[in-house]
């Protein structure tokens, strides 16, 4: 027999050091410090950062080793990765879904066991609340939606990519959280109006950023539940369910699906953005492991493939259905139809 090595599974047991690594950074304000071209040699970053010289020196040469930092000489600075995804204010900062995680969701992750014992969620209790937004902790929510916009922005960057938006003249985004996906639409397209649909406490959040982007008058907000409203609002061309669908079992995504096609107009179309599994349902890792999540985080979510998609939007209704392929954070395509 062959003789292969565990070298692999040393990786995957490596992934949790990465992870915390790379949280401890976002912790410290390590890549917004080092923003603009700065370096920091290991002495400096002790002092700056009130460490001894060992962790500063172990901090700063594993953050390197995982492509977040650069060294010339004795000085490190940031990669173009940690400049353009670390560094607080810019514009597709992902630093929010790090400290999200690192906080909320890293933890239970230790009880995966529990989850797949009991089929239930770890990161909230069924039996005390309805939600996980049912929760008298209102700075978790904060975290929790600046994560989704960290993680939406440069999706929504992606998907306007691949997508031609400027198609459709009035988007409904359905659960759309604080607006990273109209925000991004409406800067590239200034005949585009959008709305988000979402509980009447995110929308506050949404209007918060929509403001600050200077899009009010071309982006507004419903305050509503899309799983218990009868119906979704009407007058869009286009319906986005962006992250949406992996939250929810078959039998609620079908239903969903079915309000959006009663709220759409003859050839109005819809896109579902997600981490798609493959039609076997081996990978990509990204969307596997993003199932696993939700069984972390959900009461019936996982990730589906594509075809799955496919297959509940030709039921409700949809015609011209084809997958459009892309990379980022939150997203690898999106399944797009068109109610005939």
């Amino acid at each position: 027999m062959t003789m292969i090595s565990p070298t692999p599974l040393m990786g995957l047991v490596a992934g949790v050091w990465a992870f915390k690594t790379l949280a401890a950074g976002v912790e410290l304000g390590l890549y917004s410090r080092l923003a603009d071209g700065r370096t920091l040699t290991v002495d400096e970053a002790a002092t700056e950062f009130a460490l001894a010289e060992r962790p500063a020196d172990l901090l700063l040469a594993a953050s390197a080793s995982l492509g977040l930092l650069e060294k010339t000489g004795n000085h490190y600075r940031n990669s173009e990765l940690a400049e353009q995804f670390l560094v607080e204010g810019r514009p597709y900062y992902f630093g929010a879904q790090i400290r999200y995680s690192d906080l909320h969701t890293y933890l239970p992750w230790h009880r995966v066991g529990e989850a797949l014992r009991t089929d239930r969620p770890l990161t909230w209790d069924p039996q005390a609340q309805q939600s996980m937004f049912d929760t008298t902790d209102p700075e978790m929510l904060v975290e929790f939606w600046d994560a989704m916009y960290s993680t939406s922005a440069f999706t929504a960057h992606a998907l306007a990519d691949a997508y031609d938006f400027g198609a459709h003249s009035r988007l409904l985004d359905v659960g759309g959280g604080a607006g990273a996906f109209p925000i991004e639409f409406c800067r590239r397209l200034p005949d585009l109006r959008a709305t988000i649909l979402d509980l009447p406490q995110v929308c506050v959040r949404a209007e918060e950023r929509i403001a600050a982007a200077g899009l009010s008058e071309r982006i507004g907000t419903v305050g509503g539940d899309f799983l218990t409203d009868p119906e979704l609002p009407n007058g869009h061309d286009v319906i986005l369910l962006s992250m949406i669908l992996h939250d929810w079992d078959e039998r609620t995504n079908r239903a969903l699906l079915a309000k959006c096609h009663a709220a759409l107009p003859a050839d109005g179309a819809i896109i579902i953005c997600e981490l798609l599994l493959n039609d076997e349902r081996t990978g990509p890792p990204e969307a596997a492991l993003m199932g696993m999540n939700m069984l972390i985080e959900t009461e019936g979510g996982r990730n589906y493939s594509g075809a799955e998609y496919a297959a509940w939007l030709a039921d409700a209704g949809f015609v011209d259905i084809r997958t459009v392929r892309f990379g980022s954070p939150g997203a690898n395509g999106a399944v797009v139809a068109r109610r005939a």
